[in-house]
């Protein structure tokens, strides 16, 4: 099974970092587009103590089924987050959500953003205008994202490892906020 390989950064000025990409040899693969997320688990929060989530993605017209696990050996987070994860497009989240509902799973959380995609051949990185912040994702190999990051010049100290939606929990914590899903209306984000 594949395992993701990936580390979190944040982004004080994407065009900037976009230009930073471009001077290192990335291609744009996806231009700026809405994403829309839907994780679901069961009412008791099954796949969420067992550190896996269950989700379908809306991103520059396309569906996606994800289903993301610990790795069964090897690390689950180290200076990098490593997760299995079994992805594949689908024709309609909509129909998919109604299948899921019908099993007895709901939506548990809902996050969105605006992302753009880069790829240099080997790995790649994703830019994303999220309603708590600006972020970057390299994903790859791990000694390809420790590479990339010196030539952007991100130092170690400065890689998350953590899920959009922990770094919610921290951000609602920091500013107070009694928002369930981290959309732009709900954290009162501009789109």
């Amino acid at each position: 099974m594949p395992v993701e390989t990936e580390i979190k950064f944040r982004v004080d000025d994407p065009a900037a970092l976009e230009h930073q990409l471009e001077a290192a040899g990335f291609k744009l693969l996806t231009p700026r587009s809405f994403e829309s997320n839907i994780l679901y688990d069961t009412a008791d929060r099954r796949l969420r103590a067992r550190t896996e989530i269950l989700r379908i993605r809306s991103y520059a017209g396309k569906w996606t089924l994800t289903h993301k696990r610990l790795p069964d050996a090897g690390p689950g987070e180290d200076t990098h987050k490593h997760r299995i994860e079994t992805e594949t497009e689908i024709a309609d989240g909509n129909a998919l959500a109604d299948v899921f509902r019908s099993l007895g799973l709901a939506a548990a959380f809902r996050y969105e953003k605006w992302r753009s995609e880069w790829s240099d051949g080997e790995g790649h990185c994703v830019v994303d205008e999220t309603p708590i912040g600006n972020y970057a994702e390299l994903e790859g190999d791990g000694d390809w994202i420790d590479r990339v990051s010196a030539r952007l010049g991100i130092d170690r100290s400065r890689y998350i490892t953590l899920s959009y939606g922990r770094l919610f929990e921290q951000w609602c914590a920091e500013h107070r906020s009694d928002a369930r899903d981290l959309t732009f209306e709900a954290c009162g984000a501009q789109n």
